[in-house]
């Protein structure tokens, strides 16, 4: 790539770091589990100390950091901080640019089954037309863009910054997907640079209630189910939620030090979050897979960089003040354990494709790739 503002980027972590992590593993203090109890409180000890075991001693982590090393990857400077991304061109010359974008606690790890697929149409089902050119970034704040340079990260801001990677790559015209942290950012994008932006692809998007008596009115049962679906999620699932945006450095001194702490903070995100069928994290997601995604943050000691931007969303006025209704093409994908409600959702987005999944979860690049790489390809193809 000739651009001196990019530097190519390739994923070595040093074997101290290996060492140091089997060591710690080893070295747990584990809680004890309160007989009786189970997945109702929060991650079950018995079942830590097996997968963090498997961490230390049967997960290989350089095989999974070969098989990211097996893609180009850079990293600029953007608003004074560090940004790494993936960066997958298609052989096909008429290949549509794509920003995929994970979120938390995810990384770019959550799109590895989708880059041959997307970027290889023909020998994935598809026609040359399906093709895609892919620009993967880890946010900023996370995993290999590393901690950010100060406070004020909020999604604007780095809506804008994903904005001029695209420009920096020379991507005039593209879409971008966003699913959790990411279906934020995406729409932001779309806002922020229009006339870039051919369309908008979310999953796992959060609809909020506007108050306007006559929408409200007119929401189904099924709708009415999600909302209260939404409430109860926030209710009894949301603890990390207000702990990150309220106090991310008290969270990060113990996920920045405790290895089986970091592995439970995620890992119950995974439990909670999948496909209600899948009645463990690795029912729904490859094991080692999840403990790559785990690994990138505990390396790259962004837990903390990646919980303060929860901060930042929390205290973002500009975030939850009312705006006009975006203008970009949208397409929601809602899977299982999503609320998204369309009457909601079409107030702030201009809503073109609506999909609803029977299989799947909050991780769908991980859960359904086969799903979302389909809902992708007829989201371009719409649009053409």
């Amino acid at each position: 790539m000739n651009n001196p503002r990019i530097a190519p980027y390739r994923i070595d972590v040093p074997q101290t770091a290996l060492d140091d992590l089997r060591d710690r593993l080893r070295r747990t203090r584990w809680a004890p589990d309160l007989p009786g109890t189970g997945w109702e409180r929060g991650v079950p000890t018995a079942y830590l100390r097996e997968r963090a075991a498997y961490w230390a001693d049967g997960f290989d982590w350089r095989a999974q950091e070969a098989a990211l090393n097996a893609y180009p990857q850079f990293t600029t400077t953007i608003d004074g901080a560090n940004v790494h991304f993936l960066h997958v061109r298609s052989a096909e010359p008429a290949a549509v640019p794509l920003l995929l974008l994970h979120g938390w606690p995810g990384s770019v790890v959550e799109f590895l089954d989708l880059i041959g697929p997307l970027t290889d149409p023909v020998a994935h089902g598809g026609t040359p037309a399906d093709a895609f050119h892919l620009v993967i970034p880890s946010l900023p704040g996370y995993g290999f863009s590393g901690p950010l340079p100060g406070p004020g990260w909020t999604d604007g801001r780095t809506a804008a910054a994903l904005a001029e990677l695209m420009a920096r790559l020379g991507h005039d015209r593209y879409l971008v997907q966003g699913g959790d942290v990411g279906a934020f950012i995406a729409p932001l994008i779309g806002r922020a640079a229009p006339e870039h932006v051919a369309g908008v692809h979310v999953n796992a998007l959060l609809t909020f209630p506007t108050g306007d008596p006559a929408v409200m009115a007119g929401l189904s049962e099924a709708e009415r189910g999600r909302l209260a679906g939404m409430e109860k999620w926030q209710r009894e699932l949301g603890a990390y939620m207000n702990l990150q945006g309220t106090r991310p450095q008290t969270i990060a001194a113990a996920l920045h030090d405790s290895p089986a702490g970091q592995l439970a903070w995620i890992v119950e995100k995974f439990k909670d979050w999948t496909d209600p069928a899948a009645k463990l994290p690795e029912d729904a997601v490859d094991r080692d897979r999840l403990l790559t995604d785990v690994s990138v943050y505990w390396f790259t000691g962004t837990a903390g960089p990646a919980a303060h931007t929860y901060y930042e969303r929390f205290n973002d006025a500009a975030a939850w003040a009312p705006k006009p209704r975006g203008t970009v093409p949208t397409a929601v994908a809602v899977f299982p354990t999503d609320f998204s409600v369309r009457p909601l959702a079409e107030q702030a987005h201009n809503v073109v494709r609506w999909s609803e999944f029977d299989r799947g979860g909050h991780f769908a690049a991980l859960e359904a790739p086969d799903v979302l790489v389909a809902e992708l390809r007829a989201f371009q193809r719409s649009l053409r």
